[in-house]
C-alpha cells in the first residue's frame, strides 16, 4: 500500500532585507524570481501528491467493489436458479419457464438497485481535483497582491 502524501514543508518567510541593505536591483530581482520558481515547484508537488492519492483511492474502491460484484452475482445466479425451480414446482405446476420469467424481473430490479448505489458512489468521489494546492495558490496570489499594493 502507498503512503499517503505527507505535508510539503511550510515555506519560507518573505524575507526582507534590513533597512541599510546595498544590494542591487538584479539581485533583489534573481532572488524574487528563485523564490517565485520554489514556490511554483512546492504548488505543482502538493497537486501531485494530492491527486496521486485520490486516484489511489477511487482506483482501491473501485477494485473491491468489483471483486464483491462478481461474487454477489455469482452466489445470485445459483439462488435465482433454485428459486425459479421452487416456483416451477410449487406455483406453475412443473412448468419451469415462467419461474424464469419471474426471476428476470428480479434481476432487473436488482441490476436498477446496484446501478443507483454505483451512480451515487462515483458522485460522492468526486474528480480528482487538488483543492488544497488551489486554495494554497489563491492565499498566496492574495498575500502577494497585498504585499504589491
Amino acid at each position: 500500500m502507498a503512503e499517503p502524501p505527507q505535508n510539503p514543508p511550510p515555506l519560507p518567510p518573505p524575507v526582507t532585507p534590513p533597512p541599510g541593505d546595498d544590494r542591487s536591483l538584479a539581485d533583489l530581482v534573481v532572488e524574487v524570481s528563485e523564490n517565485a520558481s520554489t514556490l511554483v515547484r512546492e504548488e505543482i508537488e502538493l497537486a501531485k501528491a494530492e491527486v496521486s492519492d485520490k486516484v489511489g483511492k477511487i482506483l482501491r474502491g473501485s477494485a473491491v467493489g468489483i471483486a464483491a460484484g462478481v461474487f454477489a452475482f455469482l452466489a445470485l445466479i445459483l439462488i435465482m436458479h433454485g428459486i425459479a425451480w421452487l416456483l416451477a414446482e410449487e406455483v406453475f405446476d412443473g412448468n419451469v419457464w415462467p419461474g424464469y420469467f419471474v426471476e428476470a424481473a428480479l434481476f432487473l430490479i436488482v441490476a436498477a438497485l446496484a446501478g443507483w448505489l454505483a451512480s451515487k458512489a462515483l458522485k460522492s468521489g468526486a474528480p480528482p481535483v487538488p483543492t488544497q494546492a488551489i486554495e494554497e495558490a489563491k492565499r498566496t496570489k492574495e498575500m502577494l497582491e497585498k504585499e504589491a499594493s
